[in-house]
């Protein structure tokens, strides 16, 4: 067993300042000179880049559900090995979900740290936190009380505790964490990105002594990673990143290699082709939207993405991916762009959100899944050769297009939840 200081940090709803407290705390462990590993709750790409600009380490997901239980597991189990300090941020209202935050702190034993947007309350946030204490309950670590107003409300929000220690409190901030439509801005957008943290960190007021009072979370002992077969030994695939396609699980990453995969990167932004030696191409979901213009001039990622198809090579396209191969792509400024042509039709963003959750798609190798998060809709005359099922409930989900070695969807997969189905993907089998 590895023991190591650990808590989850939660709030009772969106908004209230989960990751600008992380972020914050990262920074300052980090400055502090100790080993920090941070993960994010549930289907998030934008969260974990800020938290991993903010701990210099990657960033991955825990999901009872998305990940499972024994990998969440074996995910602490090796971050313990390492680390002086784990930090998990929750994903919405600590109760929130199915599974929940207060189901995955539960799950391991970690302690919860609730956030409390204290700019317009003082003593009710004890009732706020005996209440988010009791009703699961989950075992409280403290609270910080984010955007006070000065000491002395820090104060009144520490007497209103009663029992449970305020271990933090963060003044209002001048500079925040930038946001857009699907939520954080990516921080290499941000070129003051470094410079904000390192500010939160420097504001946050953390009592030392109530922090090192805290009992360490008992991990166990790290699990071999099973071996997967090979099957995509030898396969170059070529995949995009940049700053409209950079919505990847590390985990994705990390499994097309285990799958014995040469990974290539590429950038349509910068009109760089798809390499043409590549057996297979991943275009993973991102901001099309904000780079419309640039991809519209892409000509030779253009002729290059095409040329793969027309070869026959296997392509993958999630999301993003696949609004940058319809037709055009229609921004919400009402501005419609070409795009690449393989999947007909035209992408529409809308100022309303299109769908969000987590989705299963039950393919031929096995149940692979993942979740949908997106603002836009496409109007196609393609007919969907699957539909991924909703998580929970089982209701009907996103459609899945077949065009030749094509597979497009708004549907965004977590890999390792099926290697086999991923493998068959970028092997050119057919999915169903």
């Amino acid at each position: 067993m590895k023991t190591v200081r650990a808590v989850l940090i939660s709030a009772m709803a969106s908004g209230e300042g989960k990751t600008t407290v992380t972020a914050a705390l990262a920074r300052r462990l980090v400055r502090e000179g100790k080993t920090v590993r941070v993960f994010k709750t549930g289907p998030d790409f934008l969260d974990p880049m800020m938290l991993a600009q903010a701990s210099g380490a990657p960033v991955y997901n825990l999901d009872l559900w998305l990940v499972g239980e024994s990998e969440c597991r074996r995910l602490l189990a090796d971050a313990a090995q390492e680390a002086d300090a784990i930090l998990i941020e929750g994903v919405m209202g600590l109760y929130d979900g199915q599974p929940s935050s207060a189901d995955l702190a539960r799950a391991f034993g970690v302690p919860v740290l609730a956030v409390i947007d204290a700019s317009a309350m003082a003593q009710t946030a004890g009732a706020v936190v005996q209440g988010l204490r009791d009703y699961g309950p989950v075992q409280l670590a403290g609270v910080v009380a984010n955007r006070v107003a000065g000491q002395g409300h820090a104060n009144m929000v520490r007497d209103a505790l009663h029992d449970v220690p305020l271990l933090g409190s963060l003044s209002r901030q001048a500079r925040a964490l930038p946001e857009r439509h699907l939520g954080l801005v990516q921080p290499g957008e941000i070129g003051e990105a470094d410079a904000i943290l390192t500010a939160l960190a420097d504001a946050i007021e953390l009592d030392q002594a109530a922090w090192e009072a805290m009992p360490p979370v008992d991990f166990a002992d790290a699990v071999t990673q099973p071996r997967h077969e090979r099957p995509l030994q030898g396969r170059r695939i070529a995949i995009a990143r940049d700053a409209a396609f950079s919505f990847v699980y590390p985990a994705n990453i990390d499994t097309l290699a285990a799958l014995g995969a040469t990974l290539q990167f590429f950038s349509p932004v910068a009109n760089e082709p798809v390499p043409p030696n590549a057996d297979a191409v991943y275009l993973p979901g991102g901001y099309p939207e904000l780079h419309a213009a640039a991809l519209a001039a892409a000509d030779r990622w253009h002729a290059s993405v095409r040329a793969a198809h027309a070869a026959d090579k296997p392509i993958l396209a999630e999301c993003g991916g696949m609004m940058a191969l319809a037709d055009s792509l229609t921004d919400v400024q009402g501005a419609t762009h070409a795009m690449s042509g393989l999947v007909p039709g035209r992408v529409i963003l809308q100022s309303r959100l299109a769908a969000i959750g987590s989705q299963a798609w039950d393919t031929a190798s096995g149940e692979l899944r993942g979740h949908a998060f997106h603002f836009s809709r496409i109007e196609t005359s393609l007919k969907p050769t699957a539909r991924t099922r909703r998580y929970p409930g089982g209701a009907e989900g996103e459609a899945v297009y077949r065009i030749g070695s094509l597979t497009a969807s708004y549907f965004h997969a977590y890999f390792p939840s099926c290697p086999a189905a991923v493998a068959a993907l970028f092997s050119g089998a057919e999915p169903r």
